[in-house]
C-alpha cells in the first residue's frame, strides 16, 4: 500500500508529510457526473448504487483515500452513503473514507477522517474537538481532518491550525474551476510542497499525462474526480493506476 504507516511500534503517530516515496491516491466522488455518464439523473437510490460501486473499485484497486463529496445530500442520505462506502472496506484492505464537510456524518459513519471547507467547522475546532475525544476513544488518534487551500496562505494557516493534510489547486486547468479564473499551476503546488510540513495533494486537471509532474513537484499525491471515477470498469481502473506507477 502507499498510505502512510500511522503508528511506530510504541503506539504513538508517525507525522505525516511530503519527504516519503510512498504518494496518495485521493479519489473524490461526483455522482452527478456519474449520472450524466449515464445519460442524466436516474434517481437518488440508483445513483448512490451506481457510485458505490465506483468506491468499491477504488477499494478494490488500492486507492487510498475515498473522498465523499456530495453537498446536495441531505443529512440521512449522506450517512447512508458514507456507511455503505465504510461497509464496502473488506478486511485487511487499507483504504480510508473521508467525508466532506460534515464531521457528524463522519463520525457516524466510523469514517476514517472529515474535509473541511469554507463553510465547514473551523480546522481549529475541529482539532481541539479530536485532541478532547480520543482521550475516551482512542480510535479518532487515527481520524484525519483536511482542508482545501489555494495559497500559500492559506497553507500555512491550515497547517498551524492543526491540519493533517492540504488538497491545493487547481493546479491544472479543470472545467469545474474555469469560472474562477487561471489554475495556479506548478510553480506554487512547488511552493506550498516546500514550506508545508504535512502531506499536500494536488487537485484540478489531474491525468494520466500530468500526475507526475505533481509528484516531481513535491506533492504527497493527487486527488481528482475523473482520473478515477470516469473508469469504465473495475479493471480499467486498475490499469490508469498502474500507469500511475502504482502496481
Amino acid at each position: 500500500m502507499r498510505s502512510w504507516p500511522r503508528r511506530r511500534s510504541g503506539g504513538e503517530l508517525w507525522p505525516l508529510s511530503n519527504g516519503t516515496e510512498r504518494r496518495i491516491l485521493c479519489y473524490i466522488t461526483d455522482r452527478m457526473g456519474l449520472a450524466a455518464d449515464f445519460g442524466g439523473a436516474a434517481g437518488a437510490e440508483v445513483e448512490v448504487a451506481r457510485l458505490l460501486e465506483r468506491i468499491r473499485w477504488a477499494i478494490d484497486g488500492e486507492v487510498d483515500w475515498i473522498q465523499i463529496r456530495e453537498k446536495d445530500l441531505g443529512g440521512g442520505q449522506l450517512a447512508a452513503l458514507a456507511c455503505g462506502a465504510v461497509a464496502a472496506l473488506g478486511a485487511g484492505q487499507r483504504s480510508r473514507v473521508i467525508v466532506n464537510d460534515r464531521l457528524d456524518v463522519a463520525v457516524a459513519a466510523g469514517a476514517g477522517g472529515v474535509h473541511l471547507g469554507r463553510e465547514s467547522l473551523p480546522v481549529r475546532e475541529v482539532a481541539a474537538w479530536r485532541a478532547k475525544e480520543r482521550i475516551a476513544r482512542p480510535e479518532l488518534a487515527e481520524f484525519l481532518i483536511g482542508t482545501s487551500c489555494h495559497s500559500l496562505e492559506d497553507a500555512r494557516a491550515a497547517a498551524t491550525a492543526g491540519a493533517d493534510y492540504l488538497i491545493f489547486g487547481p493546479v491544472f486547468e479543470t472545467p469545474s474551476k474555469i469560472k474562477f479564473g487561471a489554475p495556479l499551476g506548478i510553480d506554487r503546488l512547488r511552493e506550498v510542497c516546500t514550506a508545508i510540513r504535512i502531506p499536500v495533494l494536488a487537485i484540478g486537471g489531474i491525468d494520466l499525462a500530468n500526475a507526475g509532474k505533481c509528484f516531481e513537484a513535491g506533492a504527497a499525491g493527487i486527488a481528482a474526480i475523473r482520473l478515477f471515477q470516469d473508469a469504465k470498469s473495475a479493471e480499467e481502473l486498475r490499469a490508469r493506476i498502474e500507469a500511475l506507477g502504482f502496481s
